[in-house]
């Protein structure tokens, strides 16, 4: 593996504005922080797995990594074209499944030949038969998943982005798409992997990055990473209810803007 930079997350902020409950005009609305401060490397051919609790900020990054939304301050530096694998990412609910391998292909600026191409790859590993004919609205959350990661591993990106898009549908496509990315792996691509799974996650990572609150706790080698995380989410598990409301409440207030 070579040491070329492809991510470069440099003092990256992500800053959203929280609607206000009252609905009032004049109301003062609240700006939180999606990610603070956030700076790391990620080098060409690695593969590397995003831990963080529910709301920590990994979908904020997967989203800026992807190109899907900008950073507020600090610099992205992504060398590469880069393919985010999510539930419904990029889809156009009123196309059909071929509709929007098609609509994919013509923003990418690829040739009619390449999208035929294309199309054949993604109905062999889809395995969504008739339903790629029906309007991606009538599939269900795994078809969506099916159909995404097969669009996504057919334009062949220098980057993929999969976040928590193997935790739907069912099993053995799951493993299939897993055998996918091993494959993808063992070629040189670069591989940036979220899911809740931690055991998947060590599995088939080599580095972990862990971010909470929007803030990176840790990045280094995906073992000690993954040990550092569940123990943070075991200590958690163990508060009572009330504790546990407490702490998200101070997590909460740690992350408005005054």
């Amino acid at each position: 593996m070579g040491n070329q930079s492809v991510i470069k997350f440099e003092h990256v902020d992500k800053v959203f504005t929280l609607e206000n409950k009252e609905k009032k005009l004049f109301a003062k609305k609240r700006r939180f922080y999606g990610l603070k401060d956030v700076s790391f490397e990620i080098a060409k051919g690695s593969i590397v797995g995003i831990l963080g609790s529910n709301g920590s900020g990994k979908s904020t990054m997967s989203n800026i990594l992807a190109g899907i939304s900008m950073q507020t301050s600090g610099e992205v530096t992504i060398v590469g074209e880069q393919a985010l694998i999510a539930i419904k990412a990029g889809l156009n609910e009123q196309l059909t499944g071929i509709e929007n391998i098609k609509m994919k292909g013509a923003l990418l600026g690829l040739s009619k030949k390449t999208i035929n191409t294309i199309i054949e790859d993604v109905v062999g590993f889809a395995e969504l038969g008739d339903f790629l004919y029906q309007p991606v609205k009538k599939y269900s959350s795994g078809m969506k998943s099916r159909l995404g990661f097969s669009i996504s591993i057919a334009l062949d990106p220098d980057i993929i982005i999969v976040d928590e898009a193997l935790s739907v549908g069912d099993k053995a496509f799951a493993a299939k798409c897993m055998e996918k990315m091993e494959e993808l792996r063992d070629s040189g691509k670069t591989i940036i992997f979220i899911s809740h799974s931690i055991g998947q996650v060590r599995d088939f990572c080599e580095e972990g990055i862990w971010i909470e609150n929007g803030v990176l706790q840790m990045q280094g080698e995906i073992n000690e990473v993954a040990d550092a995380y569940e123990v943070y989410v075991d200590e958690f598990k163990a508060l009572s209810k009330e504790e546990k409301k407490q702490v998200k409440q101070k997590n909460m207030d740690e992350r408005i803007i005054k």
